[in-house]
């Protein structure tokens, strides 16, 4: 079975997310968003994030930071 596809439409560009900085849900580490990945199966877009706490760089969905808090 094939995953549903996202409709990213009325969503910011993921260019316009670079730079800025969230917090994975309301308790996590914060992270800074880097750089923008591949285009998932999905619709979805891979988006390249740095761990402010620790350093690591990783992969993470784009609707998932758009889930996550805004940091100040």
């Amino acid at each position: 079975m094939m995953p549903a596809s996202i409709d990213t439409t009325s969503l910011p560009l993921p260019t316009s997310l670079v730079g800025t900085w969230r917090r994975f849900g309301l308790f996590g580490p914060v992270y800074e968003i880097i750089g923008i990945g591949d285009k998932l199966p999905n619709g979805d877009v891979s988006m390249r994030v740095r761990v402010v706490e620790s350093g690591e760089e990783l992969d993470y969905r784009f609707t998932d930071i758009l889930d996550d808090p805004k940091e100040r």
